[in-house]
């Protein structure tokens, strides 16, 4: 069954007037003095009546991520959000997309806090595993050429922490834990479900395969990710098995209204402002010595594109960056990917930038209401079915 998670940010909207002039990112050196914490006080709060009330629309879960020192997003702690949301709601799943694990000197406090979130939650919880962009690692001092490692031993250790009776003894590279003996331990059994929000690394396509975990496109051009998706086929494939639906999933920033020309023109400014300004950022900050293989960069460079922050509005559009339009229309949109992709999840990213929140909830109840129901009735959109981009139809890039 196809899944539909409400996916929150949490930017900071209120930029200096004269960002764009003075300021060359919106990550790492942009400094704190532009943050009041007396209107985060009341945007938290505002983001969190967002996502509850997203439960009450009917979304199948609610997601939250993690990064640092930045406008883009303010939740440099997802496992905080995931614990003020537990207890507000009593059905949607809690997707946590996701603890950045290279970024942890101590990854048991990421497996002692899950767990106590998965059975405070009454097993709702869902645990993303990511590195964490390159910016982060200016942000907390930690060597980017060891992300990948670090990743894969902090994976292991949680893992084996969840799942294996303790106390046991853990020697890693990275980490060395005399006693791991997590309590609690997770409702969920083995351990909640592991997803991999991702931006397309190769590495991290081929081994999310190996453990077959659910692959989520994160933010990028249609094209990139039926690359990424189809890369992650053709690896699962190689291990033996045909990734089912529940496996794969999208996110994009989508916008609903009355009309195509209404959304459009509602949502221009807003997600202008998310790939301009909030994701304003230095190539050197993006992508750091040693964070990416050279395997993965050539992939990158190879491509060509242009970064989005560089498109205009129309472009973001036909690129499949952003999805606006009618509910007809978005719904059509999203079953051409499910179709073609074999998506199981898809991740509607609400509120974009400085998006207000009148616009951000009309948009939330045309979803839900109206393109939700589409979808599911479309059913899991079995892979290969059909083609989006046959006779009498448009496909997904060009229609996005």
């Amino acid at each position: 069954m196809v899944q539909f998670f409400y996916f929150h940010l949490m930017p900071w909207p209120h930029l200096p007037a004269d960002f764009d002039q003075r300021e060359p990112s919106a990550w790492v050196t942009l400094s704190n003095r532009h943050y009041d914490p007396a209107l985060g006080h009341h945007l938290y709060n505002e983001y969190l009546d967002e996502m509850e009330y997203a439960e009450a629309l009917g979304f199948d879960g609610l997601a939250v991520n993690e990064h640092h020192q930045n406008a883009y997003g303010t939740m440099p702690s997802p496992n905080l959000m995931a614990a003020a949301l537990v207890r507000r709601t009593q059905r949607a799943k809690i997707a946590i997309l996701g603890n950045a694990l290279p970024l942890h000197e101590h990854p048991l406090r990421v497996a002692e806090e899950v767990a106590m979130l998965d059975v405070l939650s009454g097993g709702r919880v869902i645990s993303g595993f990511v590195r964490g962009i390159g910016c982060e690692y200016f942000s907390l001092g930690v060597n980017p050429t060891y992300s990948r490692e670090r990743f894969y031993e902090a994976h292991d250790l949680i893992v084996r922490a969840w799942s294996e009776p303790g106390p046991f003894c853990f020697e890693g590279k990275h980490y060395r834990f005399r006693y791991v003996n997590v309590w609690p331990r997770p409702l969920q059994q083995p351990h909640p479900p592991i997803w991999l929000p991702s931006q397309g690394s190769t590495e991290t396509i081929r081994w999310g395969a190996e453990h077959r975990y659910p692959f989520v496109s994160v933010f990028n051009s249609y094209t990139n990710t039926k690359r990424w998706i189809e890369e992650y086929h053709e690896a699962a494939a190689r291990c033996g098995y045909t990734a089912p639906p529940e496996q794969i999933g999208f996110a994009a920033p989508m916008y609903v209204a009355e009309s195509d020309a209404r959304a459009e023109a509602e949502a221009e400014p807003h997600f202008l402002w998310l790939f301009r300004r909030g994701l304003k950022i230095p190539p050197n900050y993006l992508l750091p010595p040693g964070y990416i293989s050279e395997e993965s960069l050539r992939k990158f460079l190879a491509a060509g594109v242009r970064l989005p922050g560089e498109l205009s509005y129309r472009e973001l559009i036909e690129h499949g960056y952003v999805l606006v339009g009618s509910p007809a229309t978005v719904a059509a949109r999203l079953a051409a990917v499910q179709q073609e992709l074999g998506v199981g999840i898809f991740l509607y990213s609400g509120r974009t930038g400085d998006m207000p929140k009148e616009l951000a909830w009309k948009s939330m109840e045309f979803f839900a209401r109206e393109v939700i129901p589409r979808l599911r009735a479309h059913g899991a959109g079995i892979r290969g079915n059909a083609s989006p981009g046959g006779a009498g139809s448009v496909s997904p890039a060009k229609r996005m």
